[in-house]
């Protein structure tokens, strides 16, 4: 009898050490359809900038992590359902986000830009190299004016749920004809077959698309930040609560912002960036 008491007791602190680590570890939401932030390579693995930075964010914080493939659409839903703990997958920090979650800094930046197929009327548009939405001036109203005028009687093809959705709909470039899709690869199929007349997506992705396919995609217009497009890409967390569950979660945000620094400033998330992106777009 005293044998099997042991036994049981034993059993349950197996079980209670077992619930503890898996409480522990710490389970990353990521598309797995966003190159070269997160993509899904021909053998069905998880590969890409996040998917690096976030083990090395995790080797600094000492944790055990799991990426969690996870539909674009579905991603913030997913994380407030627990699903996972955090998301990684190119997710940029806007004030619309912060309603629903919080964010650690950001860890990179990258600009979004307009592509066409080689040969289109929009090829030669003549705006400045770069511009930042957060900045009020005649050069940013007259680039602004000179996008509205060419994406006119267009169709604009973008991701869904997107910081680029959210411009092409803000205003900023007047009535868009806005197509949109569940993921970056579909746009960028409907714009080499033609169903688009221009897309909008992170630079970095019709550059590796480009790179990769052969097809002749070619950015055009200015590389396109601030304003609707955020301040940077950070890693989404759910907001804190005073629950044992909200009391993880802002533990989390701490650990990730003190990893974030550390990977800062030992040159990782630098190294990491040209690795994939071609240049430096850490913050």
């Amino acid at each position: 009898m005293n044998k099997l008491k042991t036994f049981g007791f034993g059993l349950l602190i197996s079980l209670f050490l077992t619930i503890s680590s898996n409480a522990d570890s710490i389970k990353i939401g990521t598309e797995g359809a966003y190159p070269p932030w997160n993509n899904t390579d021909a053998s069905g693995k998880l590969v890409g900038f996040e998917i690096e930075l976030g083990n090395e964010l995790c080797k600094i914080m000492k944790q055990e992590c799991t990426f969690v493939p996870q539909d674009w659409d579905g991603m913030i839903p997913a994380l407030l359902m627990r699903k996972f703990d955090v998301i990684m997958a190119g997710m940029s920090i806007t004030p619309e986000r912060q309603e629903t979650i919080t964010f650690s800094q950001g860890y990179a930046t990258e600009p979004a830009t307009l592509a066409v197929m080689k040969g289109s009327s929009l090829e030669n548009i003549d705006t400045p190299d770069a511009v930042n939405l957060n900045r009020s001036g005649s050069d940013v109203k007259k680039t602004l004016k000179t996008i509205t005028e060419s994406l006119a009687g267009k169709t604009v093809c973008t991701q869904t749920g997107t910081i680029h959705q959210n411009f092409l709909e803000s205003g900023d470039v007047g009535k868009v004809n806005v197509r949109t899709y569940k993921t970056q690869d579909e746009v960028n199929l409907d714009l080499t077959s033609g169903r688009c007349d221009v897309a909008l997506a992170a630079k970095a992705s019709f550059v590796e698309f480009a790179e990769a396919s052969g097809k002749a995609v070619v950015t055009v217009g200015p590389n396109l930040a601030g304003g609707a497009f955020g301040d940077g890409v950070g890693v989404g967390i759910r907001q804190g609560g005073d629950d044992t569950i909200g009391k993880r979660d802002a533990k989390l945000l701490k650990d990730f912002n003190k990893a974030i620094d550390k990977a800062r400033k030992d040159g990782t998330i630098s190294k990491l960036a040209i690795k994939w992106f071609g240049d430096d777009v850490s913050m």
